[in-house]
């Protein structure tokens, strides 16, 4: 069986958590049956060991790559240490994390908050990339950018707002700065949530585009093919 390492980097909000679970629980639920799970919590100073494990997922968090906090410079030598040794996939964080820790740069964007449910045109005709789709909608939740993409990088899917959207390296690393593990009514809870730290507008607007259909279960099954090939 497929054993995945979980880096759990950040939590939802504790009224969220209660109701939808805690990140990894959304990534075991996009996983799916067949591929066994272990939850690392990073902050804490746990640290999987890259032999034991088929792939790693790095999760979202409220923090910045950029902040000086010891465990995101500690995540950012395990990333450069567990590189080629097994398949690495990054979300929002995890994706500016790989990015940042692989050469990329990482800020917070003049373009302000991104939230509800994005577009990307999809670049790329990667192997994993199956059942093809020319774009991807996908719940999104971020105000940091990979401004800069890392050395040896391509550059999968993009939009307007986030034109280094999705990541890759050679065969064995993906990152996605969307949310394919945000049920939409997750993603609405957590962004009327952060009325008045996000201008009103923007929140209705997000509001309003998550009622929308979305592509969740089609880079979900990008991300399994990926882990298992």
């Amino acid at each position: 069986m497929t054993h995945v390492a979980i880096l759990k980097t950040g939590a939802p909000p504790p009224a969220l958590e209660t109701r939808y679970g805690d990140y990894p629980a959304m990534f075991r639920a996009i996983l799916g049956d067949g591929i066994e799970t272990t939850t690392f919590d990073v902050q804490a100073g746990e640290w999987p060991d890259p032999e034991v494990f088929d792939a790693a997922v790095i999760t979202g968090s409220a923090a910045g790559v950029y902040e000086s906090d010891p465990w995101i410079d500690e995540l950012q030598d395990w990333i450069r240490a567990a590189k080629g040794r097994l398949k690495l996939v990054g979300v929002c964080f995890g994706h500016q994390a790989m990015a940042q820790a692989l050469g990329g740069e990482v800020e917070k964007s003049d373009k302000g908050w991104g939230v509800g449910l994005h577009a990307y045109d999809v670049l790329s005709d990667e192997p994993w990339m199956t059942p093809a789709s020319a774009t991807i909608s996908i719940p999104v939740s971020h105000q940091d950018q990979v401004v800069v993409t890392p050395p040896g990088a391509r550059v999968v899917a993009a939009s307007a707002f986030t034109p280094n959207g999705a990541l890759a390296w050679d065969a064995d690393a993906i990152s996605f700065q969307c949310h394919p593990e945000f049920a939409p009514d997750y993603a609405a809870e957590l962004t009327a949530g952060r009325r008045g730290r996000i201008d009103g507008e923007l929140v209705d607007e997000a509001l309003e585009s998550l009622r929308e259909p979305d592509d969740r279960a089609l880079v979900s099954q990008w991300i399994r093919n990926f882990i298992e090939a």
